[in-house]
């Protein structure tokens, strides 16, 4: 079979494999590979429509709605048909991701004595420790007794949302925001509030109004390339946001998902929101997944106080544990040179690609990109949130873009409640390079056109 169909062996194994468990084929060792019989019995055909009873029926009294809309973070997860530009993908292009890194670091984390043991609940200490100088700064007040390692930001988000809030609770979020953060909240039965976020990051006038009125205890945000914004907290509404919370006698999450996504002309960053905390007010989660792979899902909690014997109680009944493997890899990725020079690579090259995006923008779609709080265009994270002209049809849009060989972001998915208009977000890291984002926007020039959507 290699040599007829010009494969290798690999090839040859997976598709026997496959075989196998599709019960057309069957192995006997020693002798080879055959057909199987075929089947004698006609299955009888499934019947599943009772399940329609048993999960839209809700006891008396019950407020929490137990169906989940992960519509908003499937259409960054899912792949696109071939020959579609992907601009609205949530992770580095492959060409991007440390990928000789990455195995080089997996195969000597597969070599450490003891690394397929059962790791600590909390996490390996020496990534903790890591992770604790990386949150609060070198010398800062995190100690690695305050860091539970989770498996990835998605992970320690949910973790965060069911300690910190209970079921039918309000939450406090920015508006617009992260669609996998409300499908979150949604699924652990909170009712999102939204605040509006403008050029400088969350309006905290408004925080303060929105804490008294619906007496919520918890407030999610993203101080740092606000996703999709992109915007920065201002330094005086960051010490406003923790003054504002203290007041309620309310948490606060940070979500530090770009703190690596840094691009090469950005000024220095500002420090996360915990390191300006001695009081255990901020709840900060942080992951590697993002400037790395997809599948590299190492990520961290940091609390202190008692918050952080919750979260521990709530990661270990969800998941016991991340693997041992999968976190001393990640340990061996860190520690190395590569680390270093893979972070300074990805800097360069979002910065190409984003101005590549804005440049194509700019000369097939001017009218896209005024009048919102992404106007400025932030130096760090993946993407551009577009504000669409007025009376635009945004799933319409949508739908001929996708036609056109081009897949965008529709906005409604990021915002808590009604939009104030139409928006799309566009990923600049998940293309190949500036050409194929430059082909790109053609293709949605073309969408555009299609439906008379002014774009000039």
């Amino acid at each position: 079979m290699v040599e007829r169909h010009r494969v290798s062996p690999v090839t040859v194994s997976r598709a026997l494999a496959e075989l196998v468990a599709e019960g057309l084929v069957v192995t006997r060792p020693g002798a080879g590979a055959f057909r199987a019989e075929p089947g004698r019995a006609t299955p009888r055909r499934a019947d599943t429509s009772w399940q329609e009873i048993a999960l839209s029926a809700e006891p008396a009294g019950d407020q929490v709605p137990r169906s989940v809309d992960a519509s908003g973070v499937l259409a960054t997860l899912a792949t696109p048909a071939p020959g579609v530009i992907e601009l609205n993908g949530g992770y580095l292009h492959a060409t991007l991701q440390p990928e000789r890194a990455l195995a080089a670091a997996l195969a000597r984390a597969g070599r450490r004595p003891g690394a397929w043991s059962r790791p600590p609940v909390g996490g390996v200490p020496e990534l903790r420790a890591w992770f604790a100088r990386e949150i609060g700064g070198p010398g800062g007040p995190l100690a690695a007794s305050d860091v539970l390692i989770t498996a990835g930001g998605q992970s320690a988000l949910t973790a965060a949302v069911r300690a910190l809030a209970a079921p039918g609770a309000p939450v406090l979020v920015e508006s617009p925001t992260y669609p996998g953060m409300l499908a979150v909240a949604r699924a652990s039965g909170l009712r999102p509030v939204p605040v509006p976020v403008d050029a400088d990051g969350v309006r905290t006038d408004l925080l303060a109004d929105a804490f008294r009125a619906s007496g919520a205890r918890l407030f999610i945000c993203q101080p740092l390339f606000q996703n999709p914004s992109g915007t920065v907290l201002a330094a005086e509404r960051r010490r406003e946001v923790l003054r504002v919370a203290r007041a309620a006698g309310a948490f606060v999450v940070e979500d530090d998902f770009a703190r690596l996504l840094g691009h090469a002309d950005a000024p220095p960053l500002p420090p996360t929101l915990i390191a300006d905390d001695p009081d255990g007010t901020v709840v900060h989660v942080r992951s590697l997944t993002k400037a790395t792979s997809p599948s590299l899902r190492v990520g961290a909690l940091a609390a202190r106080g008692p918050v952080l014997d919750r979260l521990r109680a709530i990661q270990v009944v969800d998941s016991f544990f991340v693997p041992g493997p999968l976190q001393e890899a990640a340990l061996e990725l860190v520690g190395s040179p590569a680390w270093s020079r893979h972070l300074r690579l990805i800097a360069g090259e979002l910065q190409v690609r984003r101005q590549a995006l804005r440049t194509a923008l700019q000369r097939e779609l001017p009218a896209l990109g005024t009048g919102g709080p992404g106007e400025r265009t932030a130096p760090g994270g993946y993407h551009l949130w577009l504000r669409l002209p007025g009376g635009t049809d945004e799933a319409a849009l949508t739908g001929a873009a996708l036609r056109a060989g081009v897949a965008v972001a529709p906005g409604r998915p990021y915002f808590p409640a009604e939009p104030p208009a139409a928006h799309f977000r566009l990923s600049f890291a998940s293309a190949a390079g500036a050409g194929e984002l430059a082909e790109g926007i053609h293709r949605l020039r073309a969408a555009c056109d299609e439906l008379d959507v002014p774009v000039a």
